[in-house]
């Protein structure tokens, strides 16, 4: 999608692109100002009054955000505007299910972006109160819908019980035995 917006929609480009690298909503990406963001401490933030949960958030910004930004430097008190420098008040939705297409992509919404971040992050191992904090999310609960993405995180609890298991119990060895037995018929099958 980044590719296809990118020939020939440099600022839808650019909007996807943020929203994808921080996760911000919509109107919170094309309200951004300059005013918001400190590229020195690579931080932006969204004041109560913009964010959805009434609570101002803190936007870490990595370096793909921050290439963005620097990219898009202007005059305008807006980070996002249209080429005549005004602000932009909405998305053309045409050039966007134009796009997406184009790209191969079906059912998607631009909140899908905020998604996809949320799910990329979580399959990287980021802790769901992590992930509650740096979107803007007023509940763990509402973070919950990204849980099984990454069931990765519970192998390690799970490995706890084996400290707690006597030893020489033998599971590990009747399991191998039962892996040679299932091996064994498998080549027997092989060979008739």
């Amino acid at each position: 999608l980044l590719d296809v917006l990118a020939d020939g929609y440099p600022l839808l480009h650019d909007l996807a692109a943020f929203s994808l690298a921080t996760g911000l909503r919509q109107r919170n990406v094309l309200d951004l100002k300059w005013e918001q963001i400190d590229l020195h401490r690579r931080t932006a933030w969204i004041e109560a009054d913009q964010a959805k949960g009434g609570q101002a958030i803190a936007v870490p910004l990595n370096q793909t955000a921050v290439q963005i930004l620097v990219g898009r430097m202007s005059q305008s008190g807006y980070v996002f505007v249209q080429p005549n420098g005004r602000k932009l008040h909405s998305l053309n939705n045409k050039v966007w299910k134009k796009c997406l297409q184009k790209a191969g992509i079906e059912n998607f919404r631009w909140h899908d972006l905020r998604h996809t971040w949320a799910s990329w992050l979580i399959q990287r191992g980021v802790p769901m109160a992590v992930l509650k904090e740096m979107g803007g999310w007023e509940s763990v609960e509402m973070v919950q819908r990204y849980a099984h993405l990454a069931p990765e995180h519970l192998s390690q609890h799970a490995r706890l019980i084996d400290s707690s298991m006597p030893p020489g119990i033998g599971l590990v060895q009747t399991f191998a035995k039962v892996e040679n037995r299932q091996s064994l018929e498998h080549q027997t099958m092989k060979i008739n």
